[in-house]
């Protein structure tokens, strides 16, 4: 895994740098402002540093001289790991050592802090164990024919895979990180191996993508999904944010029909935030009501929430959104982070048959677990993009951010809000 820093006088253009030295597939896992210091700051513009990182399994693949040139600007330590990696996660991954350090001493090794045999403090415990002592991770050490291989284990390496475990992470899923592991990380310290496991999370979790403004008005915004994920609440929550924050002039549309209570809940916003709401019956209607406020930047349409097996619902639905087919277009699935992992699937595969679509997640606050996020990305393939955490409107929404997932699968506090 190659992880670099970039410093640019902007966003957009740290970006750019990173996609020409790592590649396309290059995926940011943090960026920050950097403000300038001292009396000069008056005449200096702030900086952008940006930390990217790639697969080490697609850096193989670029060009021998490419090669030559990231080996040499990404000078490892002792550890194996790059300085500039040892930077960019250690604030992130020092709570979750010492959670995992905890949870160690809570158990076997605790009794033998404080037991006969080490009564000296700082004495040294012996973390590795054997196949019979993880038999949560037997299967890891087999090849493809079933036979154990001799691969040192680490007392370390079985609580992070039960961590994700606890975390509702698939079992497929959380082997495939623990296989991913060269089998020399299961003897480095326990900062290096959270290090590794963090990078890789967040690197599985990809791009995020939120809205992004169209180049030609209107852009016209779909929210799909079951009933009661909160797509209205949702879909008023980036109303807001867009209206407020970003000076959009923004439309809204509901195809809502079977609720009444939907209807008024957007009209109650609608007015508040003083943009034009109407009603939407049939695919004409929804047509000429996009002409009708061409010249707004952004037209939400919230959906009727229906089951994914209605066939009829589904139908009408892809209707709806082909109908404004020559404008520029985008669908948000949401879908709520309490549902069972293999609803969530059904539905994720219904919607993938009628169009493509990015993800939200709702209801963050009502579950201690995140790995259905990491579950549904890698399942699907789809895009994350927003989570919302509340009520509130517009606080309880954010973009998705993968340090925070990544954090809270190992165990460190991502969850309820901060996105």
């Amino acid at each position: 895994m190659i992880i670099k820093k970039y410093k640019a006088t902007t966003e957009k253009d740290a970006i750019l740098m990173a996609k020409e030295d790592l590649g396309p597939e290059a995926v940011v896992m943090n960026v920050k402002t950097i403000k300038r210091k001292g009396i000069m700051k008056l005449f200096k513009k702030n900086t952008v540093e940006l930390t990217a990182a790639i697969d080490d399994n697609v850096a193989e693949k670029k060009s021998s001289d490419k090669k030559s040139e990231e080996k040499t600007s990404d000078k490892k330590n002792q550890d194996g790991y790059s300085e500039e990696a040892q930077n960019a996660i250690e604030e992130k991954i020092n709570s979750i050592a010492r959670l995992l350090e905890q949870q160690m001493l809570s158990g076997n090794e605790k009794e033998q802090a404080s037991g006969k045999e080490e009564k000296t403090a700082g004495t040294k415990i012996d973390y590795s164990v054997t196949d019979d002592t993880v038999p949560g991770l037997r299967h890891i050490a087999e090849n493809d024919n079933g036979t154990p291989e001799s691969v040192s284990k680490n007392k370390v390496i079985e609580l992070i895979y039960n961590q994700l475990l606890d975390n509702e992470v698939e079992k497929k899923i959380a082997d495939d990180i623990i296989n991913e592991l060269d089998t020399e990380n299961y003897k480095l310290p326990i900062d290096n191996i959270l290090a590794n496991v963090y990078q890789k999370i967040v690197l599985k979790l990809g791009e995020v993508k939120p809205l992004a403004i169209g180049e030609r008005k209107p852009k016209v915004v779909f929210f799909v999904g079951n009933t009661g994920v909160g797509k209205t609440t949702t879909m008023a929550k980036l109303a807001s944010k867009f209206k407020l924050e970003n000076k959009m002039n923004i439309a809204m549309l509901s195809i809502d029909t079977y609720r009444i209570a939907a209807i008024e809940q957007i009209k109650t916003y609608a007015n508040i935030l003083n943009t034009p709401m109407e009603v939407v019956y049939t695919p004409e209607d929804i047509k000429n009501y996009v002409e009708k406020y061409k010249e707004c930047d952004l037209i939400f349409v919230d959906t009727a929430g229906h089951s994914h097996r209605n066939e009829e619902q589904k139908k009408n639905l892809k209707e709806m959104v082909d109908s404004v087919s020559e404008y520029e277009t985008e669908v948000f699935l949401v879908v709520s982070a309490v549902v069972k992992y293999n609803d969530l699937v059904d539905i994720a595969k219904t919607y993938d048959k009628l169009f493509d679509y990015k993800l939200i997640f709702t209801k963050l606050d009502e579950t201690r677990a995140l790995g259905s996020i990491l579950n549904l990305k890698i399942d699907m393939n789809k895009t994350l993009s927003y989570a919302t955490w509340g009520q509130n409107v517009p606080e309880d929404i954010g973009v998705v951010n993968p340090q925070i997932i990544a954090k809270s699968l190992l165990g460190g506090d991502g969850n309820g809000s901060g996105f």
